[in-house]
This record gives C-alpha cells, sequence and structure tokens, in this order.
C-alpha cells in the first residue's frame, strides 16, 4: 500500500508540476523547441521509414506524447540524428533527449543522463529456422547450452548470455549488429541476444530464414533491460522529463502507446 501511495502522490505532483507551464521553460536548447535525436538511420519498429516527424513507431509516437505533456506541441519538435555511440560520449550534444533504445547501465550514467525508464525490453534470442527446428516449440534452458553464441561487445547481451544462459562455448563477440547478423547468416554462430522488437526486425528482414527462438521473462530478471531517454550530464531537463513519464505511466498513455507500436511482440515463447 506505501509503494502504491507514494506512486500516486509522486504521479499527482508531477502533473502539477508539468501543468503550470514553467517545467521545460529555459532548459532547452532552444526556447521553446524540443529538440529530439534518433538514429540515423532509425529503423522499424520504433521509427517507421526512418520518419520520426511522422510520430509513426514506438519511440517516435513516445517522443511526441512526451513532447506533448511537457507542454510542447507537434510543431515545436525539432529532430536530429546521432549514432549510438556518439551520443554516449562525454561532451556537448546537439539535442535535449536522444531516444535510440538507450540501456540504463550504471557505466553510462557516469557521463550522461537518463530519464527514468519508458520501456522495459524482454531479451530474445535471434536465430535461424533451421535451429529453431531442432530446439523444438518448447526451447529449454539445456538447449540454449548448447548453441554458439554470438553478442555485441557494446550491448547488455554478454552478461546476460554468461550469467543467465551459461552457454557451454564461450561467445563470440562482435563490433555491433551488422557483423552479428552476418555471423548468424553464414553459420558462424547459431544465435545471438537482441531486445525483442530489434530480434523481431532482423528475423523478417535481414536475416535470411531468420526466427525468434523465444523471449526471457524481463519481470523475471534480476536487472531489466529498461531503456531511458538520454540527455547531456547534469541535464536540467531531466525533472521535466520524469515528471511527464510518470503521469504518462499512471495514465497508461504508455501501455497505450507500447501496445499500438510493439503488439506483435505477443506470441513468442517465454525460455523457462
Amino acid at each position: 500500500m506505501k509503494t502504491v501511495l507514494t506512486a500516486a502522490i509522486f504521479s499527482a505532483l508531477a502533473g502539477a508540476a508539468l501543468a503550470d507551464g514553467h517545467c521545460a521553460a529555459g532548459k532547452t536548447l532552444t526556447d521553446g523547441t524540443l529538440t529530439i535525436a534518433t538514429g540515423n538511420p532509425a529503423y522499424y519498429p520504433w521509427v517507421i521509414d526512418d520518419a520520426p516527424e511522422s510520430g509513426q513507431g514506438f519511440e517516435a509516437a513516445v517522443a511526441y506524447a512526451l513532447a506533448e505533456e511537457m507542454g510542447f506541441a507537434a510543431d515545436a519538435v525539432t529532430w536530429v540524428r546521432t549514432s549510438f555511440d556518439e551520443a554516449i560520449q562525454p561532451g556537448a550534444k546537439n539535442f535535449d533527449i536522444n531516444m535510440q533504445q538507450y540501456s540504463i547501465t550504471e557505466e553510462r550514467d557516469k557521463v550522461v543522463d537518463f530519464s527514468a525508464p519508458y520501456y522495459t525490453a524482454p531479451q530474445a534470442v535471434l536465430t535461424t529456422e533451421t535451429v529453431m527446428a531442432a530446439g523444438g516449440t518448447s526451447p529449454t534452458m539445456d538447449f540454449l547450452k548448447e548453441l554458439k553464441w554470438g553478442v555485441v561487445a557494446s550491448t547488455t547481451a554478454l552478461p546476460v548470455v554468461m550469467e543467465q544462459i551459461q552457454p557451454n562455448q564461450s561467445p563470440l563477440v562482435y563490433d555491433d549488429n551488422v557483423n552479428v547478423t552476418a555471423a548468424i547468416q553464414a553459420g558462424q554462430i547459431d544465435a545471438a541476444l537482441f531486445d525483442l522488437p530489434t530480434a523481431l526486425y532482423l528475423s523478417a528482414v535481414v536475416v535470411e530464414g531468420g526466427a525468434i527462438l523465444g523471449q526471457f521473462d524481463p519481470n523475471a530478471a534480476e536487472d531489466p533491460d529498461q531503456f531511458g531517454a538520454l540527455m547531456p550530464e547534469g541535464s536540467a531537463l531531466k525533472a521535466c522529463v520524469d515528471a511527464a513519464l510518470a503521469v504518462m505511466t499512471e495514465n497508461g498513455r504508455l501501455a497505450e502507446i507500447e501496445a499500438q507500436w510493439l503488439q506483435e511482440a505477443t506470441g513468442v515463447p517465454l525460455i523457462k
């Protein structure tokens, strides 16, 4: 009861803070404008057709809902592009917030600021139809241990593979998603971990004969992979962003957007 009451009080206070219209005043790069960064390119299902200004796709939709909650009209939102790695480096930024599936980690939080989470991503196993056929319809941990794994060094996949799956062979480490998916395609590895929406995209568009073997329950994880809006270190906008997200969580807006743009993720079996 205490936790629920605390959440309700915080949401009410957040709503009051936003209602006065001064939450973001003087705290953005350009007064009266919210500058949001995304990837170059930005991919489905986060952004549809690489056009964030359309508001189509999960992160694009969250961005406009967040901007609205903070008092910015749609035409007061400006989009810029950054690479994934560029944005998490120390130094000046060309954006107020960056939404590019950034997992909130202690190491990154030392050089940039993160908002409260806007999405808790289950980890999913990207593989091929051939490997999936060998695992059956209900993949087990024993089967996963036998696979040859690949991971991207800069993501949170490596600790998940090593701590949760504990494969019999050491995973191969790659620089980026392109090299991992190429390794799956070439048969050099059997599987790799990605957040579920990314795995869905890769299996449908990038990996020929790609398939999703299963997903891990994010609620069962001790340290679930949560995405936050990235901001420059010491951003004066952080409290305003967090307040807006608290309201969107409490009133169900975030859940509605997730259901609309990530609903196809349902149906991927849980790995037990």
